[in-house]
């Protein structure tokens, strides 16, 4: 027999993180192209606040 489980279940049993996933987007200058690149990173950290003492 086939196990009776709801989407509810499966959800109840995962923890959530304590982080909160930020997209930060850098710009780099490309001396070859003569031209801007934009970087797309996906960073956790755990306080928004943090993001101020970053560097990338």
């Amino acid at each position: 027999m086939a196990k009776k489980q709801t989407f509810a279940d499966k959800s109840k049993g995962k923890e959530k993180a304590d982080t909160v996933s930020i997209k930060c987007i850098v710009s780099v200058y490309d001396d070859n192209t003569q031209s801007w690149k934009f970087r797309e990173k996906m960073v956790r950290v755990a306080n928004a606040n943090e993001l101020q003492n970053m560097k990338f």
